[in-house]
């Protein structure tokens, strides 16, 4: 009898276990690496999070203690959305597919690649380049993509979005032999990056990275149709480069570096896009003289025009673009600012030991309100692009000028 009894208590455990099993999903989990502020919104926002290593990180601008964490991946938008809206940065963590690669992320920094001789030499190009770019061809392009119900990284709009940049950069590069327009397919994600290939000539095995990231998010109730217009946050970003990039083809400029534009997928859930360019771009050993990122280009917040981003950053690089402001665009007022761990595409970059720099819309503390919700709108960065024109014109003189050395 206890025999049997115990018998059927086994298979009474053993139903609920099962039960519970397939009544419940099974969690799957993601590994990120994070800042130490930003860990700390990461436990409010996941409590099941555990970091399972942590390094101290040094790089220009910055030192602070970095975790590895693994975490429900089903958290990720929530935590995302904590760390915007309770420490100001946009992104803010690494996303990595395995333990293995979240912990290498903490290793040992990679010595960075050597720089390149920084001159202005280029006015009789840049000049009458810049003065060819227009605020309405920016506004076209800002419009265009916030129309899209969002450009988030797993919905259709998203793809859609994407599609629709491969198309107006194939029609802006009609008729050049030596420009490239093609989309990075992700494995894990739908929405593909765009790029643009603008092949060099006695140094094209060397190249110059512009890019901006073409995805959108709410900070919270992010659903693949919840509407997320991202105006500001990033189709700003992708607007200056496209202008950048139809002034540079209009001039007939010829680089001697090649130069590589791309709209990054999935910025906003970890820097996935970028992570895998760049990553690629080291495991193949590819030259980069340089690499610049546009993240939110059309909120002026404050007084002064442009902020360089010091940490996770290049100084020499900054330094340089410093110089170009002051020489192409001398009545802005540029000044300095940090923005932390991952909080844009640039930080792929720097992390394989390319020189990234980040120019910013403004301080942190007073960038844009309206990011990652639906008020992220044209109209709510003041229904004007003058200030996105600023960072356009900055990117083509940084392209002419480093390409041409």
């Amino acid at each position: 009898m206890r025999s049997r009894l115990l018998q059927f208590c086994l298979l009474f455990t053993l139903c609920l276990s099962l039960a519970d099993t397939t009544g419940a999903p099974a969690k799957r989990r993601a590994w990120i690496t994070v800042g130490d502020a930003a860990f700390r919104q990461v436990q409010t926002a996941a409590p099941g999070a555990v970091s399972i290593a942590s390094r101290e990180v040094r790089t220009a601008g910055a030192a602070e203690k970095v975790h590895a964490v693994v975490i429900d991946e089903s958290r990720l938008p929530a935590v995302s959305g904590a760390i915007h809206e309770r420490l100001g940065q946009c992104g803010g963590f690494m996303y990595h597919a395995s333990e293995a690669e979240a912990r290498s992320a903490l290793t040992l920094r990679r010595a960075s690649v050597s720089t390149p001789a920084y001159a202005i030499d280029q006015r009789e190009v840049v000049e009458p380049m810049l003065a060819g770019m227009q605020e309405t061809n920016i506004e076209s392009t800002i419009l265009a993509l916030s129309a899209f119900t969002n450009r988030y990284y797993a919905s259709q709009t998203g793809v859609d979005a994407a599609n629709w940049l491969t198309s107006t950069w194939r029609e802006l590069a009609a008729g050049r032999d030596n420009i490239t327009v093609a989309q990075v397919v992700h494995k894990d994600y739908p929405q593909p990056s765009v790029t643009v290939t603008i092949a060099g000539t006695d140094l094209a095995d060397e190249k110059l990275v512009v890019g901006a990231h073409l995805d959108s998010i709410l900070s919270f109730r992010m659903s693949n149709t919840a509407r997320a217009p991202g105006a500001d946050d990033d189709a700003s970003g992708v607007a200056s480069i496209t202008e950048a990039l139809r002034a540079l083809i209009a001039s007939g400029y010829r680089p001697r570096r090649t130069i590589y534009l791309v709209a990054y997928a999935a910025e906003e859930v970890g820097l996935r896009g970028s992570q895998e360019i760049a990553r690629q771009f080291r495991q193949a050993g590819q030259k980069v003289a340089g690499v610049l990122q546009l993240d939110m280009t059309n909120y002026k917040g404050t007084a002064n025009d442009i902020y360089l981003i010091s940490d996770y950053t290049n100084s020499q690089q900054n330094a340089f673009l410093a110089q170009l402001a002051a020489a192409y665009l001398p009545g802005l007022k540029v000044a300095y600012e940090k923005c932390g761990y991952a909080c844009s595409d640039h930080a792929s970059w720097d992390a394989q030991g390319y020189p990234a720099s980040l120019p910013f819309e403004s301080t942190l503390a007073r960038d844009n309100p309206h990011i990652h919700t639906a008020k992220d709108t044209l109209e709510n960065s003041g229904a004007q692009t003058a200030h996105a024109l600023k960072f356009a014109r900055l990117a083509a003189a940084y392209m002419v000028e480093l390409s041409s050395k």
